[in-house]
């Protein structure tokens, strides 16, 4: 495979990083925030500080928001056609494949992870986001009806924008998620204030720039940095917020329905995650083993779908947690600017601390360090947050690292003894989550009955880790959130149904 990332464009981006500080994207314009302050931005590969970013606050979310409202209520925006609102989407979507290198660079100085997932995952998925929510502009219908009132009746309905919408996106893949959220608003019509993390803040930087470019109108989108504590806090809070769309765990996810019943937003939580894996005894374990390894340590564990919980028939155990620790060691870490890296660093020491908390946990309560269990020395980053992709065996329901989601390179096994799909399926769900799950096995009807029986929402039989497709529902079950993103589901999350009935 050829190298989609222009690496020798580094050195100058890392000068032009350092060189200002990035402002907030407000109305059509960079300013800096209201207070002046600014905030640093850490590599987590060296933890050393590589640039900084405006720190908006509750006065820069309220100009956000009266901007997002104004071009929404003008209809600079919501007026524009359906085709007009396409075409623009298309527009960012050409932009930011012709800045993927810089795009997936800065990802990678930012986030950490390896850029070859930067760039498929985050600049190449992200411009698919831009294509298909495209499509969707000109395909909001609404439908007839024949009331069964008497006398005569022409009925229908329309599908109208919500208005001005709130996103806040995570740090786990920045850039990315950003696209997902702002791409189904605007197609909709709706106006968007982006709130990104504040450990992540650049790429979403990069994409006001490209949203200036591509001629989006004043107001369409605004883009705030800043803490979620002060900026995330304001917009969720703002009474000219329609609606909030968030990504993230789910104790904040709770925090934020609490927020917004004073105007009754619309709320979307796409919140965390401790997905099952099982792995039947005539699982094709050439394909288990590894795709099990990566939908636990791709991106250092820090996905919200990540395979967390595995349940392995007692006849495989052994030939799984060897190949898996086989797996794990042979994984290659290191700073997501080498090519070779396969696994990169935490996002930050704050997240370091917790994973590791989990495991230490885990192994004071009795699991078992099958491989890994602390932090990994990686040459010529030594101030990075590294930790070794980790596999616990002996883990039981009750631990702390079972129960509760760890977002890093962790794995926690348990076995079963039979092929009984309800104690199998009663295992799986044994949680308070819901999100993802994926299952291991060469009888596709023992497959599919299982995955009828798990309480989650997204499925994968025999499929390993692959990352979510635009046109698929994402979401989750139980405290995993609450609708779905992606998909028809998706865009129709960003709008309102209206009846209208007339007397003939």
């Amino acid at each position: 495979m050829n190298m989609p990332v222009d690496i020798s464009i580094l050195d100058d981006l890392r000068k032009d990083l350092s060189a200002r500080s990035r402002e907030l994207f407000i109305g059509g314009k960079f300013q800096p925030a209201a207070s002046g302050e600014t905030f640093a931005v850490i590599d987590p590969a060296t933890g050393e500080e590589f640039a900084s970013v405006a720190s908006g606050d509750a006065q820069d979310i309220d100009l956000a928001v009266k901007s997002a409202r104004k071009c929404f209520d003008s209809g600079a925006w919501s007026g524009q056609t359906p085709a007009q609102r396409a075409r623009a989407l298309t527009r960012l979507a050409d932009l930011v494949e012709a800045n993927g290198s810089r795009i997936a660079l800065t990802e990678t100085l930012d986030n950490g992870m390896p850029m070859m997932m930067a760039f498929f995952g985050g600049v190449s998925a992200a411009s698919e986001q831009l294509r298909y929510n495209a499509g969707w502009a000109t395909k909001l219908n609404g439908e007839t009806f024949t009331p069964s009132n008497p006398g005569e009746w022409h009925a229908f309905t329309t599908r109208e924008p919500v208005g001005v919408v709130g996103a806040i996106v995570p740090w786990n893949f920045p850039f990315v998620m950003a696209v997902a959220k702002i791409a189904p608003a605007l197609a909709a019509g709706c106006t968007v204030v982006l709130k990104p993390a504040e450990q992540t803040p650049l790429s979403a930087v990069i994409l006001a720039e490209l949203i200036a470019e591509a001629g989006f109108p004043e107001g369409a989108v605004n883009i705030v940095t800043g803490y979620g504590k002060t900026a995330g806090a304001a917009l969720v809070e703002h009474p000219l917020v329609d609606k909030i769309s968030f990504t993230g765990s789910t104790a904040t996810g709770k925090g934020i329905v609490h927020a917004c019943t004073d105007n009754l937003k619309r709320v979307t939580l796409e919140l965390g995650g401790k997905s099952p894996v099982v792995i039947f005894g005539d699982a094709d374990l050439s394909k288990a083993i590894p795709g099990t390894a990566m939908g636990i340590f791709g991106n250092a564990g820090q996905v919200c779908a990540a395979g967390s919980r595995l349940f392995v028939h007692e006849s495989v155990r052994d030939e799984v947690m060897e190949g898996l620790a086989g797996f794990a060691k042979s994984l290659k870490l290191g700073s997501g600017l080498s090519p070779e890296t396969q696994m990169g660093p935490l996002v930050s020491q704050v997240q370091f601390d917790r994973v590791s908390s989990y495991i230490d946990s885990a192994t004071s309560e009795g699991a078992t360090t099958v491989t890994g269990g602390g932090a990994a020395s990686v040459d010529g980053s030594e101030g990075g947050y590294f930790m070794q992709p980790t596999v616990l065996a002996d883990t039981a329901p009750g631990m702390k690292a079972v129960e509760e989601e760890i977002f890093g390179p962790v794995l926690c096994t348990q076995t079963f003894g039979d092929d009984d799909l309800e104690q199998v399926a009663a295992a799986a769900n044994n949680t308070s989550f819901g999100l993802s799950s994926a299952i291991w096995t060469r009888d596709m009807s023992s497959g599919l009955k299982l995955a009828k029986r798990i309480r989650a929402g997204m499925v994968r039989i025999n499929g390993g880790a692959g990352g979510p497709d635009p046109a698929m529902p994402l979401g989750g079950f139980k405290q995993s959130g609450w609708g779905r993103e992606n998909g028809r589901n998706g865009i129709e999350a960003y709008t309102e149904i209206k009846s209208v009935t007339i007397n003939l």
